[in-house]
């Protein structure tokens, strides 16, 4: 006999040899064990997650003359003829080759006769979600009733497409992904048995290169161990024959991209290429390896957060503290934008390059994360002294920052491109002498008032909550008595209490009446009196007129201030 495939040589043969799928195996095992079979069960989940495998042991199981704790014994005729592909009473139907209502009128056909052999006629429809509309119809009358001696298991793996009316006549099973450790462990566990050397770590990586799929996984073994047939499968051989890039590569990339070295990671990219790496599973593991590093720098317990070895995960912690979360979150959101593009582009290597320009140079983008690793850069350029050196003496800082185009692109200020030839430069302590100090807001005037009072709602505005609500039902005043330029808020309702009470309030108005007229308002919060109605004692609503007039003796025409958006 010919050589068999790993994944249909160790094809699992009852319920106890299924991995990963636990919750679904107990079920189908009790209902067995208490005879309340099913007449139509539907199996969802990813490829390779061992949906037909499964209904396999079950069409066996129902049939078996001989179950073990709901299992079947593969030794009874029942058991070997399914095994072979013999029985009558188990039948496989491919719905994406047999979609047609013709084909589903076959089955209806079928099904009045009874099985020649054991307890149920089982059809296993696989893909059934490529069904057409009038297959579908034509399946739903024989779904909902069909012979006490007729099963239907339908496999899919895109549930969303099946009919609702389909839906609700089966019990719905949903199959997880299997882990990268379960795995793991059924891969080493087939290998001691096949007598083939393999490295743990190539294993490791062949188990989390499968994507929760058993089958691929068992694929993708098969295809490393016939490459390097008698040898032992090492982890770099696996990453030659699958076209990958070992987590050393990755991390000399990111510390050139944190570099912002452009020339250095197209260098790097071009390495892989010329070593023949895959650029789709480049993007991939890139990805994979960023998100691990945001785990890292996110999580309390980095040796749970990610499986590496401690060496690996040393130099991982190193990084992770080189980049803030939200630039690691910028790296993976423009590589998973290109992981979509990627698949169908006859130049990949250009998109990739393209992509790591970018992760290089944050100032070709204008996003908001994009804006924190323009910042990260700008702070790593002040602690080095590089702004220190570039900054010609005597000169504003600010205009000095706009000379060297921040936001721009990076690199020292070049005193040749300045009219009037600059100096070479200064140093820390001439920067603080010429550096001037921020003036303070001024204080406000008495006529500052006024302007308060006509743009009062817009100033509202500018704050946010209950005080903002507060505000809306408030009056600006001011005491008439003193002619002081102190803004009084006069609350009307008594909830207006706790935002008194609260001074980060009244930092919260202040700063708003500061962003107005740019000056300083010394605010003061009050409650009107519930019970009488009445305001407090010589405080006045603001006239626009009225109060110029009173402080400066004398009449004034008052220009038009600007009005409320």
């Amino acid at each position: 006999m010919g050589y068999t495939a790993l994944y249909r040589k160790f094809r699992p043969q009852n319920f106890e040899d299924v991995k990963g799928q636990e919750h679904i195996v107990t079920t189908l095992k009790n209902q067995i064990k208490a005879d309340r079979i099913g007449h139509a069960y539907l199996f969802c989940g990813t490829r390779g997650t061992g949906k037909t495998t499964i209904a396999k042991i079950l069409a066996k199981a129902v049939n078996c003359e001989n179950p073990v704790d709901g299992s079947p014994c593969n030794e009874c005729a029942t058991c070997r003829a399914i095994n072979e592909g013999t029985s009558m009473n188990v039948i496989e139907i491919d719905a994406a080759s047999n979609n047609g209502v013709d084909n589903i009128r076959e089955i209806r056909e079928e099904v009045a006769y009874r099985p020649t052999q054991g307890k149920y006629k089982v059809y296993i429809i696989d893909e059934v979600h490529m069904l057409s509309t009038g297959a579908f119809n034509a399946l739903l009358k024989t779904l909902e009733e069909p012979p006490s001696y007729v099963m239907f298991i339908l496999a899919t793996t895109e549930a969303h497409k099946i009919p609702i009316t389909i839906l609700s006549r089966c019990q719905r099973y949903d199959f997880r992904r299997i882990t990268a450790d379960t795995i793991s462990a059924r891969l080493m566990e087939l290998m001691d048995k096949e007598g083939n050397d393999v490295e743990e770590k190539a294993i490791r990586y062949i188990a989390k290169a499968a994507d929760g799929s058993m089958r691929d996984a068992l694929s993708l073994l098969d295809q490393c161990i016939a490459f390097y047939l008698g040898e032992k499968l090492t982890y770099e051989k696996v990453l030659e024959n699958l076209g990958a890039v070992d987590t050393e590569i990755f991390s000399g990339l990111l510390r050139k991209i944190l570099a912002q070295d452009t020339a250095g990671a197209i260098k790097t990219l071009e390495d892989i290429i010329i070593q023949g790496r895959e650029m789709g599973q480049f993007v991939t593991d890139f990805i994979w390896y960023l998100r691990n590093l945001l785990l890292i720098a996110t999580s309390d317990n980095a040796e749970e957060a990610v499986d590496a070895s401690a060496e690996t995960l040393a130099r991982m912690k190193e990084e992770s503290q080189m980049a803030d979360a939200e630039t690691l979150m910028r790296y993976i959101r423009i590589f998973s934008e290109l992981s979509n593009q990627i698949k169908y582009a006859s130049q990949k290597r250009v998109l990739v390059e393209i992509a790591l320009i970018k992760l290089c140079q944050p100032v070709m983008e204008t996003n908001l994360d994009s804006l924190y690793d323009r910042v990260r850069v700008l702070e790593e350029k002040l602690q080095s002294g590089a702004f220190m050196q570039a900054i010609p003496t005597g000169m504003n800082p600010q205009m000095a920052g706009q000379i060297q185009g921040y936001p721009g692109a990076p690199g020292k200020f070049n005193t040749g491109n300045m009219p009037g030839g600059f100096g070479a430069g200064m140093q820390a302590e001439e920067l603080s002498q010429t550096a001037q100090p921020e003036k303070k807001p001024e204080k406000a005037a008495p006529e500052d008032l006024q302007y308060v009072r006509k743009n009062w709602n817009s100033i509202i505005r500018e704050t946010k909550g209950l005080l903002q609500q507060m505000l809306l039902e408030s009056t600006p005043k001011y005491d008439g008595n003193t002619g002081e330029p102190v803004l009084y808020v006069e609350f009307r309702n008594f909830l207006a209490q706790t935002c008194i009470d609260n001074p980060e309030n009244l930092e919260m108005l202040k700063n708003a009446v500061r962003k107005k007229i740019g000056k300083d308002v010394e605010i003061k919060m009050i409650l009107k009196d519930s019970e009488s109605g009445k305001s407090q004692g010589g405080l006045s609503e603001i006239s626009v007129d009225d109060l110029l007039e009173q402080n400066v003796h004398m009449e004034i025409t008052v220009e038009n201030m600007e009005e409320d958006e």
